[in-house]
């Protein structure tokens, strides 16, 4: 099939890659403006952008998805199908275009997880298992008609970013598969079911990604590896001057103690930095000062003397 492909971030690069070497035709790719980013506020292209340029492939970057010059070189592809990863929330006139009709890869296992951030929502409800869905596109934000599913298990030991790997990995076989089977035929839509425990996954913003220290210490390890290494979890110490020490924390573990010390910072090791919770301690591994390098705890401990430190 002729497919016109829109994406954004490095996880739709998988995809893109997997269908230019299908069996199918990438005939055109959409994704979004240059940016503007950085302290030197340098142009940045989008991860997408940057492999259709690298292998030549037609390019389009609308400010505004119902602009009539966009839909008009849009349908001048001529697709037979859209495919969608990662990309901006389309209006009707766009996904109900092609005759196949447009289907998007998601990083959940719909109906579970809903919305811009799957992949980190259930890493942080300490959730065991998640994949990728491809669905039909329609009026309502991921609530489309399944096509294929792959499910995938979380370990102890996943972070947003390997899972995110894993994930993107496994979609981009899904999407080729997703194509195969529109093309002969052979793949039905079915309705999503409505269970009565859906999870969202909401867009997270940097409010919502201090850490909850009066949670429990699983809870509290899986936010931070739901968050790691982007947007990361952050805390804010103030050190013995009284002074704000912004922090982005990446790595940490968990130590069960019944007599902890809660809201104490112990860095009696040197090697660590131990964070006092309601039932243990929480050890910091791997943290980020704002404006500095990302470092171990024990790098830190080297330039910090956190005695009378607290946390915010």
């Amino acid at each position: 099939m002729r497919v016109v492909f829109m994406g954004t971030p490095d996880f739709a690069v998988a995809s893109l890659d997997a269908i230019c070497h299908s069996s199918h035709q990438v005939v055109g790719v959409v994704t979004v403006p240059d940016r503007q980013a950085g302290r030197g506020l340098k142009t940045i292209a989008s991860p997408v952008k940057q492999y259709a340029t690298d292998h030549a492939l037609p390019l389009l970057q609308p400010e505004k998805l119902r602009d009539e010059a966009f839909l008009n070189a849009l349908r001048a592809w001529q697709a037979d199908i859209f495919v969608v990863v990662a990309f901006r929330m389309l209006p009707q006139v766009v996904w109900a275009m092609p005759p196949q009709g447009t289907f998007n890869l998601h990083a959940s296992l719909l109906p579970q997880y809903r919305g811009a951030a799957p992949i980190n929502w259930a890493i942080i409800n300490g959730e065991r298992e998640s994949g990728v869905t491809t669905f039909m596109l329609n009026e309502r934000i991921d609530e489309g008609a399944l096509l294929l599913q792959r499910r995938c298990p979380i370990s102890d030991s996943d972070t947003a970013e390997t899972l995110h790997d894993r994930l993107a990995a496994m979609g981009q076989t899904l999407v080729v598969e997703t194509l195969d089977g529109i093309a002969s035929k052979s793949l039905k839509p079915t309705l999503q079911p409505n269970p009565t425990d859906l999870k969202a996954a909401p867009k997270i913003f940097k409010a919502d990604c201090a850490i909850p220290w009066h949670k429990s210490g699983i809870e509290i390890r899986n936010f931070v590896r739901g968050l790691s290494p982007y947007p990361a979890a952050t805390t804010t110490f103030i050190n013995d001057k009284g002074e704000e020490i912004a922090t982005k924390i990446f790595e940490v573990d968990f130590i069960a103690d019944n007599n902890a010390l809660k809201g104490a910072i112990i860095n009696d090791d040197k090697k660590s930095i131990k964070i006092g919770i309601s039932d243990g301690y929480i050890s910091i591994l791997s943290l980020q000062i704002s404006g500095k390098k990302r470092i171990s705890a024990e790098e830190f401990n080297r330039g910090y003397n956190i005695s009378g430190w607290k946390l915010k």
